[in-house]
């Protein structure tokens, strides 16, 4: 952690922080604690720091960054911040890339990236070359995911994709909101009044956007390429039921260690079953 850039005697003591951050309700005061004052660059921005965090935004907001994978990643206001359990996610994704054909780079894209920080682990942990793009509706999260990754697209899913993609894709990892609609209220209230409603509120039942893109994967990935998504336990005969009804093949991998769940769908190709492809939901 570096060191702040002003003189100790002028910065409020830290204990002083942990005990307003207490008050406020935040579980990890300490750890948080110690973040405000190395990320603060004078004691006024570290009282202004503290303010906001004791008013509920999210401490990845308050300074600029969440760590996600062992990486630094930007996240701004109003971004959708990255868990942590979504690193298991990640995970999965990256022991495919491993396994894809030797010899070129391997295609991998990032529907709902948010932050863009699925895209950059994928990155950071991959043996070989990747071909990665990324791509949200949300511009905030564009603008925000271009400071992680390089190729950022803004649109709606596939129709941010450049066409030249379509049966290319190895991976298609799809962080999507999967939050019923009746149960956003529920959520902390960090998430519900500073993280955009589209990167969380998933429909009646949650699987809205994911049946969407599990509709138009079959045109976009490359045969035997994957689909993966994570999901809650209780959605998972859904989602599975969803995915097979598009002509992909499923697999659920959970961990305890993270409280993740992920569905890794795989478009089958040579040798797994051909699949007659409904028509593309773009209508090309």
């Amino acid at each position: 952690m570096s060191a702040t850039p002003f003189s100790s005697a002028t910065l409020p003591s830290l204990s002083a922080v942990v005990t307003r951050l207490r008050a406020a309700g935040c579980v990890f005061a300490e750890d948080e604690a110690r973040l405000l004052v190395s990320a603060a660059d004078s004691p006024a921005a570290l009282t202004e720091m503290v303010s906001r965090r004791t008013a509920g935004l999210p401490l990845e907001h308050v300074i600029g960054w969440a760590e996600f994978y062992g990486l630094r990643i930007a996240v701004d206001a109003g971004v959708f911040v990255p868990r942590r359990r979504t690193e298991f996610l990640v995970r999965q994704a990256a022991a495919l890339i491993h396994q894809t054909a030797a010899g070129r780079p391997a295609v991998v894209v990032d529907l709902c990236c948010g932050s863009g920080a699925l895209g950059a682990a994928l990155l950071a942990t991959a043996y070989g070359p990747v071909e990665l793009y990324a791509c949200d509706i949300d511009p905030a999260a564009v603008a925000c995911a271009r400071r992680n990754v390089a190729a950022v697209l803004e649109g709606d899913l596939f129709d941010a994709l450049p066409d030249d993609l379509r049966s290319r894709i190895d991976i298609l990892i799809a962080n999507v909101p999967y939050v019923p609609t009746g149960e956003v209220g529920l959520l902390p209230s960090e998430a519900r009044e500073h993280e955009p409603l589209v990167a969380l509120d998933g429909g009646a039942d949650g699987l809205d956007v994911l049946r969407r893109v599990t509709a138009g994967a079959p045109h976009w990935l490359a045969p035997g390429g994957h689909l993966l998504f994570e999901t809650s336990e209780r959605q998972v005969p859904d989602a599975v039921g969803t995915v097979r009804g598009d002509g992909l093949a499923p697999r659920v991998v959970t961990s305890e260690e993270w409280e993740a769940t992920v569905v890794v769908a795989q478009l089958r190709g040579a040798g797994l079953g051909a699949v007659a492809l409904s028509p593309d939901p773009r209508g090309r």
